[in-house]
Protein backbone atom coordinates (compact mmCIF):
# COMPACT_ATOMS: atom_id res chain seq x y z
CA UNK A 1 0.00 0.00 0.00
CA UNK A 2 1.27 3.52 -1.08
CA UNK A 3 1.60 6.03 1.80
CA UNK A 4 -1.01 8.46 0.16
CA UNK A 5 -3.67 5.48 0.37
CA UNK A 6 -2.46 4.67 4.04
CA UNK A 7 -2.91 8.36 5.04
CA UNK A 8 -6.51 8.25 3.88
CA UNK A 9 -6.97 4.91 5.48
CA UNK A 10 -5.86 6.50 8.54
CA UNK A 11 -8.78 9.00 7.99
CA UNK A 12 -11.46 6.84 7.48
CA UNK A 13 -10.39 4.80 10.57
CA UNK A 14 -10.55 8.17 12.87
CA UNK A 15 -13.86 9.03 10.98
CA UNK A 16 -15.16 5.41 12.41
CA UNK A 17 -14.23 6.89 15.98
CA UNK A 18 -15.47 9.93 15.10
CA UNK A 19 -18.89 9.13 14.23
CA UNK A 20 -19.74 7.51 17.77
CA UNK A 21 -18.19 9.93 19.59
CA UNK A 22 -19.32 13.32 20.44
CA UNK A 23 -17.30 16.61 20.68
CA UNK A 24 -17.67 16.66 24.56
CA UNK A 25 -16.29 13.63 24.63
CA UNK A 26 -18.86 11.10 25.31
CA UNK A 27 -20.92 8.57 23.30
CA UNK A 28 -23.58 9.89 20.96
CA UNK A 29 -27.03 8.91 22.16
CA UNK A 30 -27.88 8.78 18.24
CA UNK A 31 -24.30 7.94 15.79
CA UNK A 32 -23.66 9.70 12.60
CA UNK A 33 -24.45 6.46 10.25
CA UNK A 34 -23.78 8.11 7.46
CA UNK A 35 -20.06 8.87 8.39
CA UNK A 36 -19.54 5.42 9.90
CA UNK A 37 -20.78 3.47 6.58
CA UNK A 38 -19.14 6.59 4.47
CA UNK A 39 -15.50 5.62 6.42
CA UNK A 40 -16.37 1.76 6.20
CA UNK A 41 -17.02 1.84 2.34
CA UNK A 42 -13.96 3.93 1.91
CA UNK A 43 -11.29 2.11 3.84
CA UNK A 44 -12.89 -1.41 2.24
CA UNK A 45 -12.52 0.39 -1.54
CA UNK A 46 -8.64 1.79 -0.75
CA UNK A 47 -7.67 -2.42 0.54
CA UNK A 48 -8.98 -3.53 -2.36
CA UNK A 49 -7.06 -1.09 -4.97
CA UNK A 50 -4.24 -0.94 -3.08
CA UNK A 51 -4.92 -5.42 -3.79
CA UNK A 52 -5.48 -4.56 -7.37
CA UNK A 53 -2.43 -2.12 -8.16
CA UNK A 54 0.32 -4.75 -6.19
CA UNK A 55 -1.32 -7.37 -8.19
CA UNK A 56 -0.84 -5.72 -11.51
CA UNK A 57 2.40 -4.58 -10.57
CA UNK A 58 3.32 -8.63 -9.18
CA UNK A 59 2.30 -9.87 -13.10
CA UNK A 60 4.12 -7.27 -14.87
CA UNK A 61 7.34 -8.16 -12.88
CA UNK A 62 6.91 -11.71 -13.87
CA UNK A 63 6.13 -11.13 -17.06
CA UNK A 64 9.68 -9.17 -17.49
CA UNK A 65 11.56 -12.31 -15.61
CA UNK A 66 9.90 -14.65 -17.92
CA UNK A 67 10.87 -12.45 -20.72
CA UNK A 68 14.44 -12.34 -19.95
CA UNK A 69 14.59 -16.20 -19.87
CA UNK A 70 14.46 -17.21 -22.77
Amino acid sequence: MDKYASVILGCMIVGIGIAFVSPDGGIREEPLFALFWASIIGAIFIIIYSSYNARKKQREANRERKKFKK
